[in-house]
């Protein structure tokens, strides 16, 4: 964890000194950034991404575009990608939760001459691909923190709630919470409705009373809904819940002992950190030359309500 905060530490120092360095004449035009993910800017999580990118446009000088699928939907997502590279931005920035059906698409971009960048997911496939770097965090490891933290506090059976299975980001979440509980941690399917998380955690709550941990895998999509679920039903203190991600509400419930933790990955910077890093390389020609990794970090209650105000404002 100390390498990964290091890091950042050093990416951030980085860009933060090119923000000080007086832009050249040629300096002066604007190039264009396209951002294609997998993540509505509707989306609470994403929304924060979005804001990244938003505020690295106007301190960097370049003209941003941020698209998305309706819904989680690969082959539209390819067809965004595709789209973009017809347009020869300066630089191409992309979720890869699923580089298989994305590659081709990638791939185009990378034979056009597109300088590319992945984030948030497809860290492992970012290479193979020749994505020039990855902004996010490593989904495996963070999961296998979360899972040996559950099993520090005592829990002993634990369900992950996976409301976009497929999407191998967060498959690799539950993968890792597995591997860091010890034992095999059931996966629970739902969709992005709150409303419907919370019922079907309630129901798998209530048909088997051994589970006394829930992980979610978004705050506002199924950590909010699973302290619900347990309020509801009476569990406070016997149902621990933690959720990957951060949102005002879930850090409130940290703060007020419904909830354990939070995993921060830190969305604004996945979205602000690629379009600086290809602002520059559109005008100095300079990129990092290693991944960056944005997370994990734990939001406990010990420093839950320090991140509420930013979280509210879009930026945590």
């Amino acid at each position: 964890m100390k390498g990964v905060f290091q890091t950042l530490a050093l990416a951030t120092a980085c860009f933060s000194a090119a923000l000080l360095t007086p832009m050249s004449a040629q300096a002066a035009s604007e190039p264009t950034i396209i951002v294609v993910t997998h993540g509505q800017a509707s989306d609470p999580f994403w929304s924060i991404v979005k804001n990244g990118v938003t505020q690295a446009g106007k301190d960097y000088q370049v003209k941003v575009d941020y698209r998305a699928p309706e819904t989680f939907d690969m082959v539209a997502m390819g067809q965004l990608i595709e789209a973009a590279v017809n347009q020869h931005p300066a630089g191409l920035v992309v979720s890869d939760p699923d580089p298989e059906a994305l590659g081709p698409a990638i791939r185009k971009a990378i034979a056009a001459g597109i300088p590319v960048i992945s984030i948030n997911s497809g860290l492992n496939a970012a290479a193979s691909l020749g994505i020039r770097l990855h902004v996010g965090q490593e989904e495996l490891t963070a999961g296998r923190a979360v899972g040996e933290a559950l099993k520090q506090q005592g829990a002993k059976h634990a369900i992950c709630v996976n409301q976009e299975v497929g999407n191998v980001a967060l498959d690799q979440r539950c993968e890792g919470v597995s591997a860091g509980f010890g034992s095999t941690v059931k996966v629970l399917p739902t969709t992005t409705d709150p409303a419907e998380v919370e019922a079907k955690i309630r129901a798998t709550l209530s048909a088997d009373p051994s589970i006394d941990a829930v992980v979610g895998l978004s705050a506002p999509l199924v950590g909010e809904p699973a302290v619900a679920a347990v309020q509801a039903l009476g569990l406070n203190g016997k149902v621990k819940v933690a959720s990957f991600d951060l949102s005002a509400n879930f850090l409130k419930d940290i703060v007020a002992g419904k909830a354990e933790f939070a995993v921060d990955q830190q969305p604004f910077l996945q979205g602000y950190l690629p379009v600086s890093f290809l602002a520059l390389n559109a005008r100095y020609g300079t990129l990092p030359a290693g991944n960056v990794p944005s997370g994990p970090s734990l939001v406990t209650k010990a420093n839950a309500a320090q991140v509420i105000e930013l979280s509210a404002k879009g930026i945590r």
